[in-house]
């Protein structure tokens, strides 16, 4: 699975941002997603997860009621809409792929994801 995240960018504090991570691949159905994020100096942090079927959701609380993760397999795509950014919210934006047991605490590793996309640079102004 190869995948490329887009929709990043320069917003001021309070605004909106979705971003969108297009997969290659017929088996991306299959896999479970997820949104992480690095700041400068900082370790990737998980951010929000969805399950393979979108049944199950998990959030950072850093982005509970703020971030949303969905997922449309027929377009082969996952989103995370972001509103309400603050400037601690600036980071790369990282997607990730991965097949294994989904629970609220695997979906959180990085480990468990066997696929990155590139990163997606968001910036938040105040």
């Amino acid at each position: 699975v190869q995948l490329q995240a887009s929709g990043g960018g320069l917003v001021q504090a309070g605004g909106s941002l979705r971003l969108s991570c297009a997969a290659s691949g017929r088996a991306f159905s299959s896999y479970h997603m997820g949104w992480f994020r690095q700041a400068p100096g900082k370790e990737r942090e998980f951010v929000a997860g969805i399950e393979w079927n979108g049944v199950s959701t998990f959030y950072a609380d850093s982005g509970k009621g703020r971030f949303t993760i969905s997922r449309d397999n027929a377009k082969n795509t996952v989103y995370l809409q972001m509103n309400s950014l603050k400037p601690e919210d600036t980071a790369v934006y990282y997607c990730a792929a991965g097949s294994f047991f989904y629970s609220d605490g695997t979906a959180r590793s990085p480990s468990r994801y066997d696929y990155w996309g590139q990163g997606t640079q968001v910036t938040v102004s105040s």
